[in-house]
């Protein structure tokens, strides 16, 4: 496992749509656990495989409930909205309001190619739709439904 580089706000790759992963190979699964070691190490709860530079369809969340793992997630489902503030690792300290849905169902694929459906609430729901946007070159602000502030991070202690 190795630490990769987060992408910040400015770089264009933040901005492109990711391709579908075809083969689930020892390469797929190296690029997911240097993505998890990547989010623990920046105290995230998620990060998509584009914010390490990578144009694939790959998404690693820890809300403290254990790591999940989705390669070419689809939100299938969602209920309910909720307003709160939101955060990102390639933008940090800063974060803003934004509607995510209360609820989520997104389909994908383990690392081994096995069919799941995950659901979340709240959090989970949040982290969820947020990682699946970056998928799709879509960053929270474009949602922002108000003004950024400064937050402390822990990285910059």
């Amino acid at each position: 496992m190795a630490l990769r580089q987060i992408r910040l706000r400015e770089e264009e790759i933040l901005r492109k749509k990711c391709k579908e992963v075809k083969v689930f190979d020892d390469k797929l699964k190296s690029l997911l656990d240097d993505m998890a070691e990547t989010m623990y190490h920046h105290n995230g709860c998620g990060l998509a495989a584009l914010q390490v530079g990578i144009l694939k369809r790959a998404i690693v969340i820890d809300i403290g409930e254990g790591l999940v793992e989705l390669v070419n997630p689809v939100v299938l489902k969602t209920k309910g909205k909720v307003k709160d503030n939101e955060g990102c690792l390639s933008i940090p300290g800063l974060a803003g309001p934004v509607t995510r849905p209360k609820w989520a169902q997104v389909q994908g694929y383990t690392r081994d190619g096995e069919k799941v459906v995950i659901e979340g609430e709240d959090l989970m729901a949040r982290c969820l739709c947020h990682e699946v946007d970056h998928l799709e070159g879509i960053l929270y602000t474009d949602k922002l439904e108000g003004d950024l502030f400064e937050v402390e991070s822990e990285d910059e202690a």
